[in-house]
C-alpha cells in the first residue's frame, strides 16, 4: 500500500494526563475546570470530554509533567463544586500529532495512524481530532518507537517535530 502524504510529525513529551471522572453533567463543569486551571497557570495542551452510559462527563486533560501536582491540588479544591466521582493521572505521556492540509479529505489517515501504533504493540490513552489534526497519547516510554512507526506509514517532507521538555 503507499504511503499517505501528510504535513508531518509532531511530539511531545514530558506531559501528564489528568481525567477527571463521572461528571453530573451541568452547563458550569468546563468552565469551572478551565478557569481554575487558568487561574494558577496551568496550560491545557489537550483537552477531551466524552459522556459515559450515565450521561455523566469524563475529561482527559493532557499539561505539562511539571503541572500535575498543582493541577491536583486545584481539583481536589474543585472536586466537590463539580461533584466529580474520580479524578486519577497517568504521569510521563506523550502526544503524537499528525498533521496537514486537507486532513478531512484524507479518511484514511486515521485508521493508518492507529494502526501503525497498534503494530508495533501500542495503545493510545486519548485520541483527538480536529479538521487538520490527528492527536495520540501514549505511554512516554513508548513514544520513539511510535513516532517510527508513524514516519514509516506516512509520506512527511520533514523530520518529526520535537518540543523540548520543561522539566
Amino acid at each position: 500500500m503507499d504511503r499517505i502524504k501528510i504535513g508531518g510529525i509532531m511530539q511531545s513529551d514530558g506531559r501528564a494526563l489528568v481525567k477527571i471522572m463521572s461528571v453530573p453533567d451541568h452547563v458550569s463543569v468546563a468552565g469551572t475546570v478551565l478557569r481554575a486551571m487558568g487561574e494558577n497557570s496551568i496550560n491545557i495542551e489537550l483537552l477531551v470530554e466524552s459522556f459515559d452510559l450515565d450521561d455523566c462527563g469524563n475529561f482527559s486533560l493532557v499539561i505539562d509533567q511539571k503541572d500535575l501536582d498543582s493541577a491536583l491540588a486545584v481539583l481536589d479544591e474543585i472536586k466537590p463544586t463539580i461533584d466529580a466521582k474520580v479524578i486519577s493521572y497517568t504521569p510521563d505521556v506523550a502526544v503524537i500529532t499528525v498533521f496537514g492540509p486537507h486532513l478531512r479529505e484524507k479518511p484514511s489517515v486515521h485508521g493508518a495512524m492507529f494502526s501503525s501504533i497498534a503494530s508495533v504493540g501500542i495503545s493510545s490513552l486519548v485520541i483527538c481530532t480536529s479538521i487538520s489534526s490527528i492527536s495520540c497519547v501514549v505511554e512516554g516510554q513508548h513514544l520513539d518507537i511510535a513516532v517510527r512507526s508513524l514516519e514509516e506509514a506516512f509520506d512527511t517532507p520533514s523530520q518529526v517535530k520535537e518540543r523540548p521538555k520543561d522539566y
